[in-house]
């Protein structure tokens, strides 16, 4: 027996609504494997470039473009411009909130810097003017880190004003404001707390287990699309069907 007109119409749209879901939950679901790959691919990166040797100051300034050095060890000697210290407000370590501590260091026998991330310390809230005590020897110095990006801007009205706190540090405008011959990159200190500061910076984190777990999530939304169409629109009708009795023959 033919289905009447609109229940045809109600089984093509069923029909129509369930290959749309099935083809968005599918590609959402192999999107974030993609991107599972991708955060392996960079992760696998970063390892690589962690286990290279550690480079020096001359390797640096021989390097025509930096950002290729980010997150290999670095060793370098050379003397903290503590003048030009700067303290930047409202970043995080251990849960607490307080600045990073970033001093340029003057590479021995040049004139070229580089910016340290040489940790965090604790700030005064009584008195959010108030520098903390941070240990700055004299002299040269010796300083174990990685090549590092800039810490991540925050927001800040208006433009940033020079001085000794400030929200975030521009590169290229710190290195006009102070004169300095800046290498286009930071150095991130690493090791034991010390100087006044902490280096508990946190580890790299590529978060593919939360990939995975989204491309599940869509994967079994679509399977769960297909076996309520399969059920519904192709079972359960066949079923019922099945089960009628026979008409009555007089």
């Amino acid at each position: 027996m033919d289905y009447p007109v609109n229940a045809r119409a109600r089984t093509l749209a069923i029909t129509l609504a369930a290959i749309l879901g099935l083809m968005v939950t599918v590609s959402l679901g192999q999107w974030q494997l993609r991107r599972a790959a991708e955060k392996l691919a960079l992760q696998a990166a970063i390892d690589s470039q962690a286990g290279k040797p550690a480079l020096d100051g001359v390797a640096l300034q021989r390097s025509s473009d930096l950002r290729t050095l980010v997150h290999q060890p670095v060793v370098l000697r050379g003397t903290w411009d503590v003048a030009h210290t700067v303290y930047l407000d409202n970043r995080q370590m251990q849960g607490r909130v307080g600045f990073f501590v970033m001093t340029p260091l003057v590479l021995e026998g040049t004139r070229t810097a580089i910016v340290v991330q040489r940790g965090w310390v604790a700030r005064d809230f009584q008195n959010r003017s108030h520098l903390p005590m941070v240990q700055t020897p004299p002299g040269v110095v010796e300083v174990q880190g990685r090549m590092a990006l800039p810490p991540s801007k925050l927001y800040a009205p208006g433009q940033e004003q020079p001085g000794a706190i400030r929200q975030n540090l521009d590169l290229n405008a710190y290195k006009a404001e102070t004169g300095l011959p800046l290498m286009a990159m930071t150095l991130q200190q690493t090791g034991a707390a010390s100087e006044g500061v902490l280096r508990d910076w946190p580890v790299v984190n590529s978060g593919v287990d939360k990939h995975y777990g989204y491309a599940a999530q869509w994967f079994a939304l679509a399977a769960l699309i297909a076996g309520l169409y399969l059920w519904f629109i192709v079972l359960r009708p066949r079923y019922f069907s099945s089960s009628k009795p026979p008409p009555h023959v007089q």
